[in-house]
């Protein structure tokens, strides 16, 4: 069975084409990925004793360290089994994920996504930021607003004096 943490590093692949990166020889497990461009890290993947987060044992676990940008989630997520403020990083945006099983992987790919996106540069930002949706009111009076997707996904809203939208 294929662990979490090469789980990890398979999704870090695919989606952002990081390669785990090792970089001391004191703790040859310790991974780090980061951004090209900047070279910010958005995530750790170390082995620690299970009773350096106040879990029960000696043994060593897996944990991923990410950094989120809302320190009340970040409070609230602390509060959830498997979730811990982060580890060996002093500042508070860093939350640490137990990679054994007891947070579901999409869960922690999703917090991966969050922190690739925290720790990404401002014009990375500008390029994978979703598009925007808005909703425009409309005067049932002058436009049939229940059948005006029917013919179109989308709808250029351009209104002037005696303009109205078309789909």
């Amino acid at each position: 069975m294929e662990t979490m943490r090469k789980q990890i590093y398979s999704y870090v692949k695919k989606k952002y084409k990081s390669e785990p990166e090792y970089l001391w020889s004191r703790f040859p497990d310790y991974a780090v990925f980061r951004h090209k461009d900047n070279r910010k890290w958005y995530g750790l993947v170390m082995n620690i004793p299970r009773s350096r987060l106040g879990l029960p044992g000696d043994e060593n676990t897996d944990i991923l360290n990410v950094k989120l940008d809302d320190p009340f989630f970040v409070d609230m997520l602390i509060q959830q089994d498997g979730y811990f403020k982060g580890y060996h990083i002093s500042r508070g945006n860093w939350v640490s994920i137990l990679l054994d099983g007891t947070v579901p992987f999409e869960e922690i790919c999703g917090m991966l996504d969050k922190s690739f996106f925290v720790t990404a540069s401002k014009q990375k930002k500008q390029n994978i930021r979703p598009p925007k949706e808005w909703l425009i009111p409309a005067n049932p009076g002058y436009y049939d607003i229940e059948h005006a997707f029917d013919t179109a996904d989308t709808i250029d809203w351009k209104q002037g004096r005696g303009e109205y939208p078309t789909a």
